[in-house]
């Protein structure tokens, strides 16, 4: 049986091959997106501070100008929020281990202001000192209050991952009970 169709027709002609745009070997050119659609782009994958999504733009070649008006625009339809954005970190950080101290921190280089952290940090609902425990449980097992070594080795973590010196002091010297 002969097939009446040249080579070509079929291969990159769209979905079903009959796509009259599509040619092989050519490909429509893309408009060029514009500064809030590249700002929505980045929103769209996670959440960013003012100062970061404007800080991307920039370095990506865009007008400082107009990026700064695109990301009032976008902030103003609620697309970026920096309070969202300071409790999504705070719930993430602590989630991941981390301390007070160390996410205080990390809200600041994103340039947010004292009021917003403070917010950010009163949003949080669990415990530190039981987030403090949970990490040296996981990492040491329930050997580390006993082993003199191994609470050291978790009072560095916990300093490390910036939680306070009382709950450092409180969370490697816990009865396994509690």
């Amino acid at each position: 049986m002969a097939d009446d169709r040249p080579d070509d027709e079929g291969r990159d002609g769209g979905l079903f091959g009959n796509d009259p745009v599509a040619t092989p070997g050519r490909r429509r050119k893309r408009q060029p997106a514009s500064t809030t659609q590249r700002a929505l782009g980045l929103l769209v994958r996670r959440e960013h501070s003012r100062k970061e999504l404007t800080r991307k733009l920039v370095t990506r070649g865009l007008d400082a100008d107009e990026v700064k008006a695109a990301v009032e625009k976008l902030a103003d339809a609620g697309w970026q929020d920096d309070t969202r954005f300071a409790e999504g970190l705070v719930r993430n950080r602590a989630n991941s281990g981390y301390g007070p101290i160390h996410i205080r921190a990390e809200l600041g280089t994103h340039g947010l202001d004292s009021d917003a952290i403070a917010a950010a940090m009163d949003s949080f609902e669990g415990d530190w000192l039981d987030s403090a425990r949970d990490l040296v449980r996981r990492r040491y097992g329930d050997g580390a209050p006993d082993d003199l070594a191994l609470r050291r080795k978790a009072a560095d973590l916990l300093m490390r991952r910036g939680f306070p010196g009382d709950i450092v002091r409180s969370a490697t010297r816990f009865d396994p009970d509690d």
